[in-house]
């Protein structure tokens, strides 16, 4: 099962939707570097911390930031470090930027330089794998720097709307954040009570509050996602890095049926009556899930707010070629290497072609790609945050997510179609619990114009699989499970046939 998509969504919430302001200066005025400390909050409970620093010198300025959090699960603890710094003129343009994400069991590197053509060279080095690609500077796109200067400029009087395009390293792409400022109200800081003005910050459907003082610095920040309420909250260093609590929120995640499931392998199809739970600051009838349809699953949303998903595996095509010949977009960007999807690394390949021998049909290939990952990592445990297939082929340790990228990597490696999907899904049991439906990640490969789907962690695909995202696998990718995910309860399942 799959426990660690968690910190990759907190990763993505910390890294996108909080955006940094100026710093508050902690040294003299004339100094020319600022530096503030936050501490991070899930549900009361202190995860973590962020330092944050700003500096101008030569022209340019640099805006750095580290959050460093730990998530437990029983006697397992994670830690994430995510880390980046954007260069930029003192006007705002973009120079070049670095990101670190250590979930995994190696340190992922993205650095890009932006040339005066508008493109980035972009080197992402993982171990020993090193990816070079270059990319289109996002037209209108800002970090850091210029972000700061479009929020002074717009200022903070109350109603004031506006619509930054902001470029983040961590996932190589620019969102719109569409932000409001609201009324200026008194904050509690750790115990100490301050004015500050509200700003409601939305990127993707989700949506911050963020308390800013009156030089636009960010004090707190509050995020309501998947069942809980994240915060970071200004603070001295000294508290900052504090002693964090042990915070072990997976449990929360398991669903239990209304009662137990019987022949869920081998059943044709599984209709799941799925209701929206309240959340914090919003009831359940204003909630709203979201849920793909897709070969294998069919979605039909009634008008108060349930969700009733059919899941009907999809029979693959015996016969079907690889590589893929077609022209279908989503298909041939699912034959492309990502930052954690390298199918063109050369231990990749040559695991992929140890895995599929001189098999010619796709579906027989799929199966024995699914079964070789299985077998492959050996260490099957939750003490990798999330690991990317260089990693997981070095390794040889993970859970389902690892076994979802090397899996989709191999296939991509032969010029299969594949993708990982992010999801929940029913096992007798985990967690000291039976019969529970928990987060998990998988597979689905294009077969003769169909999606079909595999499981190399659980003994294969079937109709106790729901489906909520599907795509590359990269860390972004999980902002559409941060409004569903622990916001709904299996109401009521019904089998048909095996």
């Amino acid at each position: 099962m799959q426990k660690r998509r968690f910190l990759c969504v907190l990763a993505v919430i910390f890294m996108t939707v909080v955006a940094a302001a100026a710093p508050r200066a902690t040294t003299k005025p004339a100094a020319k570097t600022e530096t503030q400390y936050f501490a991070i909050f899930i549900d009361g409970k202190k995860v973590g911390h962020s330092k944050r620093t700003r500096q101008v010198s030569d022209g340019k300025v640099t805006t750095s930031e580290t959050k460093v959090f730990t998530i437990s699960r029983g006697a397992v603890a994670i830690t994430a470090r995510l880390s980046y710094t954007d260069i930029e003129t003192t006007d705002g343009k973009p120079i070049g930027f670095k990101s670190v994400q250590d979930i995994g069991i190696m340190a992922m590197a993205i650095e890009g330089a932006v040339t005066p053509a508008g493109k980035v060279n972009v080197t992402i080095t993982t171990g020993q794998s090193v990816q070079k690609r270059v990319i289109d500077w996002p037209e209108g796109a800002l970090m850091s720097e210029g972000l700061r200067i479009l929020a002074k400029k717009k200022g903070l009087t109350e109603g004031t709307k506006y619509t930054a395009k902001i470029f983040t390293s961590l996932t190589l792409k620019a969102e719109d954040e569409e932000r409001l400022v609201g009324p200026t109200k008194n904050v509690d800081l750790l115990g100490r009570v301050v004015p500050l003005t509200e700003v409601k910050t939305t990127i993707k459907g989700v949506t911050a509050t963020n308390y800013v003082d009156r030089n636009f610095h960010d004090q707190k920040v509050v995020l309501p996602a998947m069942g809980m309420t994240l915060e970071i909250v200004a603070c001295s260093r000294v508290f900052a890095l504090s002693k964090n609590d042990v915070a072990d929120f997976f449990a929360r995640f398991l669903l239990s049926p209304p009662q137990p499931l019987k022949n869920v392998a081998s059943a044709r199809s599984i209709t799941y009556t799925l209701e929206p739970i309240a959340q914090p600051g919003k009831p359940a009838d204003k909630a709203k899930l979201h849920f793909p349809a897709t070969d294998n699953q069919t979605v039909r949303n009634l008008k108060t707010g349930t969700v009733v998903v059919t899941v009907c595996p999809v029979k693959a095509e015996v016969g079907a070629a690889f590589p893929y010949k077609g022209k279908d977009k989503t298909a041939l960007s699912a034959l492309k290497a990502t930052r954690f999807i390298q199918c063109d690394d050369k231990k990749i390949k040559s695991l992929a072609r140890q895995a599929v021998g001189d098999t010619k049909d796709t579906l027989k290939a799929a199966r024995k790609i699914e079964a070789f990952v299985r077998k492959y990592i050996n260490k099957k445990d939750l003490s990798v945050g999330y690991a990317s297939a260089v990693e997981v082929a070095a390794s040889r340790q993970g859970d389902c997510s690892e076994h979802a990228v090397l899996a989709a990597a191999l296939c991509r490696a032969v010029g299969i179609p594949a993708q990982v999907v992010t999801g929940v899904a029913y096992v007798e049991s985990f967690g000291g619990r039976k019969g529970v439906f928990g987060p998990h990640a998988w597979n689905r490969v294009l077969i003769g114009g169909k999606w079909v789907g595999f499981d190399a962690a659980l003994n294969g695909y079937d109709a106790g699989h729901i489906m909520l995202t599907t795509g590359d696998g990269n860390p972004d990718e999980f902002f559409g499970i941060i409004s569903t995910v622990g916001c709904f309860r299996i109401a009521k399942v019904a089998i048909q046939g095996e």
